[in-house]
């Protein structure tokens, strides 16, 4: 039986985040005279053929530690198709197929549903927002329960790069800020710190939706 420790699969996770460089749907391999392969579960709460760059680079960041998919693990990919209120039936799914692991890169609402649903199974994540808040882990330094993974501090630049435009060009008042709103809860939490730093600067934020033109 092939294990894959939480130590382990955090550190090829971490190493495929870094590059974030098709979604593609693995058989099940089951032989009778073969043990039962391990089984990771990737959840999202976006399209999958949309995250086909995370997906390559998840997918190679396994095999850099020996682990291929329909040779000696098998990955369950779940998505939500944009739909959040779906995501705690996909988690509970993925937990009676008894996966060890549930990888949530780049999507919180995902994250969040996991953690919801398992306090058992461990949950890897990335995120740009801050997990403490999201009640992901406990602190940075000492996640506690089930849950770990990546802060990209995505949020906290979002504050930086407003300090710079400042910086650049002096005497601004208004600044716009273009946001994904179909994150939600990455988008509110992002521009709460902007709109914080915009207040102490003395500038006014307008917030505009990126929407796509049919």
């Amino acid at each position: 039986m092939i294990r894959i420790t939480r130590r382990e699969f955090i550190a090829l996770f971490g190493g495929a985040a870094v590059a974030w460089p098709s979604a593609a749907t693995w058989p099940l391999v089951a032989r009778a005279q073969q043990p039962a392969m391990p089984v990771i579960g990737f959840l999202h709460n976006n399209p999958l053929p949309a995250q086909s760059h995370l997906l390559a680079a998840f997918r190679q960041g396994l095999g850099e530690g020996g682990y291929v998919a329909g040779k000696n693990l098998t990955i369950e990919y779940r998505s939500s198709e944009g739909q959040d209120q779906d995501l705690p039936s996909l988690a509970a799914d993925l937990i009676r197929r008894q996966v060890r692991v549930i990888a949530t890169p780049g999507s919180v609402p995902a994250a969040l549903a996991a953690k919801a649903a398992t306090t058992t199974i461990p949950i890897v994540f990335g995120t740009a927002l801050d997990p403490v808040k999201l009640g992901l882990v406990e602190s940075i330094s000492r996640p506690g329960g089930n849950a770990t993974g990546v802060n990209f501090l995505i949020a906290e630049l979002g504050t930086k790069q407003l300090g710079l435009l400042v910086e650049m060009i002096p005497g601004v008042e208004r600044i716009a800020v273009l946001v994904n709103p179909t994150e939600s809860v990455r988008t509110e939490t992002a521009l709460r710190s902007v709109e914080a730093a915009a207040h102490t600067l003395g500038v006014r934020v307008r917030v505009v939706p990126a929407r796509r033109n049919r």
